[in-house]
């Protein structure tokens, strides 16, 4: 059973709100903002990079060097076919079981046009305008929120995943902002485990954001949830009728 708080993001004062809950580890999917707040777990832990204090590890450089030839191109969250067929190659490869796995043109433009504060896709092309990653990505008052990537599995050496968060790392840098959000991290998921090799990582833990320390040190928590009371009366104001999914 999951369980999640969630608000509608909507109207003027959309972006504030996006601000204030991104910083109480919410994310958005659409127009809506959402954390998991189940009651008898947490394995869900809201993850973001201080920029200020990451260096790449060794690994990392070699990954930076590798995909240096890609070129980064900013634009307005639009959808194309040419992204389209990129994202459904990368379902199929990586995620062919996953809950996206049926998504067509449709619904995928939807998933990045359908945004209400500061949003832009960053497309990163090879030398011959191939199309390898691509990163939808949200603009906050203190960081870089990675709402949703995706690349090509046929090149797993070239480790783009990773590369698209190191790149994001020093587009942060460029504009001066502290954070990069990543999503959630889920100790001991496969999937989500290699947010925890990125250094200077906090997650939002008991209404606070920490540094991660030992990642296996949280493998066996599962204490109950606490909603932080503020952000819990701000999903109320702003959606009278907020009820948990299951």
């Amino acid at each position: 059973m999951e369980r999640k708080l969630f608000t509608a993001l909507q109207g003027d004062q959309a972006e504030k709100l996006n601000d204030a809950l991104s910083r109480q580890g919410f994310r958005r999917s659409q127009n809506v903002l959402y954390r998991p707040s189940c009651a008898d777990c947490q394995a869900c832990y809201s993850a973001r990079i201080r920029v200020a204090d990451f260096e790449p590890s060794r690994s990392q450089w070699r990954v930076i060097r590798r995909n240096a030839v890609l070129r980064r191109r900013a634009t307005s969250p639009w959808a194309t076919e040419e992204q389209f067929a990129l994202f459904r190659r990368y379902l199929d490869g990586r995620h062919a079981e996953g809950g996206m796995a049926d998504m067509d043109i449709f619904e995928f433009a939807a998933m990045i046009e359908e945004t209400p504060v500061r949003s832009r896709l960053i497309e990163y092309h090879a030398p011959d305008a191939d199309l390898r990653a691509v990163c939808l990505t949200d603009l906050l008052d203190d960081g870089l929120s990675m709402v949703y990537s995706f690349f090509d599995p046929t090149r797993p050496k070239d480790s783009l995943g990773t590369y698209v968060i190191l790149d994001h790392v020093q587009i942060a840098r460029e504009l001066g902002l502290p954070y990069v959000y990543l999503g959630y991290w889920v100790p001991g998921s496969e999937k989500m485990g290699y947010k925890a090799r990125f250094g200077a990582l906090e997650v939002y833990k008991r209404g606070q954001w920490q540094p991660l320390g030992d990642p296996s040190t949280y493998s066996a928590e599962t204490h109950p949830l606490s909603v932080d009371p503020i952000a819990e009366q701000v999903a109320r104001i702003h959606l009278p009728d907020a009820r948990g999914t299951k």
